[in-house]
């Protein structure tokens, strides 16, 4: 098996405090799912992803039960969740549409990958928002009926061009980095035009 190329740290990527790992998600945009175990890793697209506690921090994704990367997942204990940016639109969209049990997706789509610093999955920076590494918490009866998994939040990051100080920050300069939203059949919209309420 072809090994993925190997990514150097971001220089614009700095920790997330755990407390708010939970705002990285919370506005729904699309996410990139990796996984890792032994000599194999995958990444996905999924659609569906949410906070569902905040101390200690931990969200929920739904992942079909018949992926590899739930296989995947059950066998490390472990799983990403990455942030991309609407530079990485294509790439989202190719590794969603594809099963990664034949083919290693790191290595067809020359993905560039760091490795958490906590339970070691992979993580992408170039052209993403931010990235989680979760610890898999199980719910047996849950995940069956509903193939929602549920993690911890170990470790978190962001692009502080994008993400700062527990808080999102859209604006024409970081436009490559807002957030996507998939609305079916390879559409997407981004997020953008962000507006501020008045405090009085």
């Amino acid at each position: 098996m072809s090994q993925p190329l190997a990514a150097t740290a971001s220089e614009h990527f700095r920790p997330v405090a755990l407390e708010h790992a939970s705002r990285l998600i919370n506005h729904g945009p699309t996410v990139l799912i990796s996984s890792a175990h032994g000599a194999h890793r995958n990444i996905m697209a999924a659609a569906w992803s949410m906070p569902v506690e905040f101390t200690p921090p931990r969200i929920a994704v739904v992942i079909d039960k018949s992926t590899w990367t739930r296989e995947l997942v059950k066998q490390s204990g472990s799983f990403g969740i990455i942030v991309p940016g609407a530079a990485r639109m294509d790439l989202t969209y190719a590794v969603g549409s594809a099963s990664g049990r034949d083919e290693d997706k790191f290595a067809r789509h020359q993905i560039a990958a760091r490795t958490g610093p906590v339970l070691g999955m992979p993580v992408l920076e170039q052209g993403c928002a931010a990235w989680l590494e979760c610890r898999w918490l199980p719910q047996g009866q849950t995940e069956d009926a509903y193939d929602t998994l549920f993690g911890e939040v170990v470790s978190a990051a962001a692009d502080v061009r994008i993400f700062e100080n527990g808080h999102w920050n859209f604006t024409e300069d970081n436009a490559d980095l807002h957030t996507l939203h998939h609305l079916g059949a390879g559409k997407f919209v981004v997020a953008g035009n962000q507006l501020q309420a008045r405090q009085d």
